[in-house]
C-alpha cells in the first residue's frame, strides 16, 4: 500500500483489512505500508499512519495498492507517488487503485487504452483529463489486465475481495465477507446513489423547478414536450439546459428519478407491481428491463436481497 500526506484513511485501511482478515483465514498475503520517505503520513482526516518502510524499498511487491486523496482530482498527484507507480509499472506486477488513486496511475499513463472506474462525482473529470482511459462510471471496480480500479471508498472492499476471490478461492473470500459483514458482490453499481444527492442544483429557474416536480411526483408525465410546456421552454432549450447544467437528457434523467422511486418502494415492501405502477415505469417489464440495464439484477431479486437484511417488524 502506497500511502502519502493527504490520502484518504478509509482508503488505505478498508482494502488492508480485508487481506488481514484473509489471512486470518488462511490466505497466504504479506502486508506493508510504504510512504515516499519511510516516514509516518498524516491522513485526510488529521490521523497519523505508520509505515513499513520508503517507496525505495518496495521491490518484492506482488500487488501494489495505490489509495486516494480528496486533493487528487483537482491538483497533481506528489511527485514521489507517481514516480513510484511508474517505475512499478514497468514490472509484471498487479496495480491497484482505490478511489480517486486512478487519477494518479491516469498521470502515468498506465491507464491509457485501458477501461478504467474512479468515484462517481469524479469520473467525468478523469475522462475529460485523460481522454484516451475508457471510463466506467457506474462500475465498483474494473479489472483490465494487471491494472485494476475501483469507486468511491468503500468500493475499496468491493475490490479487495475480489482479488482475494482470484487468488484464494470463492469459498475463502465469501468468509471474508461474513466476517467484516459485507457483500461478497454487492448488487448494482454506482447508480444505485440518489440521483438527487449526484447533481448540482442548476442556476435556471424553470429547470429548477421542473427538477423538484420530476422529483416528487416521477410517476405524473414527464413526457419531453409536456415538460418543455411546464418549464415555458422550447423542446430543443429544453434539452440543451439538461446537458450543459446536469450532463445527461431529459429522458435519461427522469428514467433515473423513476428506478431510484421504484427501488425505494421496492425496500419498503412492495411489489414488483406496485413499485412498477407508482414510480411511473409503469409495467413489470419495463421495470425488469430498466433494473438491469442500469443494476444488473431484477426488481425481485433486488427486493429479496434487501428486505432479507432487514429485521421483521412488530
Amino acid at each position: 500500500m502506497l500511502a502519502y500526506d493527504g490520502v484518504r484513511l478509509l482508503d488505505v485501511t478498508a482494502p488492508l483489512e480485508v487481506f488481514s482478515t484473509a489471512i486470518e483465514l488462511g490466505a497466504n498475503y504479506e502486508l506493508r505500508v510504504y510512504s515516499p520517505t519511510g516516514n509516518p503520513v498524516t491522513t485526510s482526516v488529521g490521523a497519523t499512519l505508520g509505515v513499513s518502510g520508503s517507496f525505495a524499498d518496495l521491490t518484492d511487491a506482488h500487488t501494489v495498492l495505490v489509495p486516494g486523496s480528496p486533493k487528487l482530482p483537482a491538483a497533481p498527484a506528489p511527485a514521489e507517488l507517481l514516480d513510484a507507480v511508474g517505475e512499478l509499472a514497468d514490472s509484471d506486477r498487479q496495480i491497484a487503485s482505490i478511489c480517486t488513486g486512478a487519477f494518479a496511475l491516469a498521470a502515468t499513463g498506465l491507464l491509457d487504452g485501458r477501461r478504467a472506474t474512479t468515484h462517481w462525482r469524479h469520473a467525468a473529470t478523469l475522462a475529460r483529463a485523460y481522454p484516451r482511459i475508457t471510463v466506467e462510471p457506474d462500475a465498483l471496480y474494473v479489472r483490465d489486465g494487471r491494472v485494476l480500479t475501483s469507486a468511491g471508498v468503500s468500493a475499496g472492499i468491493d475490490l479487495s475481495l475480489a482479488m482475494v476471490e482470484a487468488d484464494a478461492g470463492t469459498e475463502l473470500a465469501r468468509e471474508v465477507a461474513r466476517d467484516l459483514v459485507v457483500f461478497l458482490q454487492r448488487p448494482g453499481g454506482q447508480s444505485q446513489f440518489s440521483a438527487a444527492s449526484r447533481i448540482a442544483r442548476p442556476p435556471h429557474d424553470p429547470l429548477r423547478a421542473l427538477l423538484d416536480d420530476i422529483v416528487a411526483d416521477p410517476a405524473a408525465d414527464h413526457a419531453l414536450p409536456t415538460m418543455a410546456d411546464h418549464a415555458a421552454l422550447s423542446v430543443r432549450q429544453l434539452t440543451r439546459l439538461f446537458r450543459e447544467h446536469l450532463g445527461t437528457t431529459p429522458a435519461a434523467f427522469v428514467e433515473t428519478v423513476r428506478l431510484e422511486t421504484a427501488q425505494a418502494l421496492l425496500e419498503a415492501g412492495e411489489s414488483v407491481t406496485q413499485a412498477a405502477r407508482r414510480s411511473g415505469l409503469g409495467s413489470d417489464e419495463s421495470l425488469r428491463r430498466v433494473f438491469l440495464r442500469h443494476l444488473g439484477v431484477t426488481p425481485s431479486a433486488y427486493r429479496a436481497r434487501f428486505r432479507s437484511a432487514r429485521p421483521e417488524a412488530h
